[in-house]
């Protein structure tokens, strides 16, 4: 074989062999981390961070080689009543001058269904890292349905919803337990390149 025929074989291989895994970014317009509480069992109260930062690495072929870095802004913090968000804030729960950022990686991904899998990882929260797992359901893969009207929307996309929950008083953040914290995402992530 010569080194051309070579060359052109390589090439081929590269060609007709499928990625192994797509990488995908968060859309910030339809990103949501919401968390829920317990207000000394009176009522359920909701807050939700509204800068997120995620990259995915899907492997389609194996979904549980995939894995998950997320980022929120601690600081992005919003429950729609502007003295709950400043206390929130302060050193009393997220003291997020000191700690502006949570983070997520996750470290295993368990397929538990066509569309649905438990994704766990490493949460950290006010200088605390804990392991949390997530119930994830995929839904949607594939071309975004706006993307014959809109340009931003042509492309690969996917789109998943997960719960989990935490004991916030774990993580350092709060005087006291107000209970378990919910946590509902919905995001819709865009293929990167």
């Amino acid at each position: 074989m010569t080194l051309k025929s070579m060359i052109a074989a390589v090439a081929l291989t590269f060609v007709v062999t499928p990625a192994s895994a797509q990488t995908y970014k968060t859309d910030q317009g339809h990103t949501e981390v919401r968390f829920g509480w317990s207000h000394a069992g009176v009522s359920n109260q909701h807050g939700e961070f509204t800068k997120v930062d995620g990259t995915l690495d899907l492997n389609a072929e194996d979904v549980e080689a995939s894995t998950l870095n997320v980022t929120i802004e601690t600081n992005s913090l919003a429950s729609g009543f502007g003295p709950l968000d400043d206390h929130l804030k302060s050193a009393d729960f997220f003291e997020v001058e000191t700690y502006p950022e949570i983070t997520f990686v996750s470290t295993e991904i368990k397929r538990t269904g066509d569309t649905t899998a438990d994704v766990t990882g490493d949460l950290t929260i006010h200088g605390v890292t804990k392991p949390v797992t997530l119930q994830a359901t995929l839904t949607h893969q594939g071309e975004h349905p706006l993307g014959s009207a809109i340009e931003y929307y042509k492309g690969d996309w996917v789109a998943f919803s997960a719960t989990g929950e935490i004991d916030h008083t774990e993580f350092g953040v709060g005087p006291f337990s107000t209970g378990p914290i919910t946590i509902m995402i919905d995001t819709e992530m865009k293929a990167d390149g």
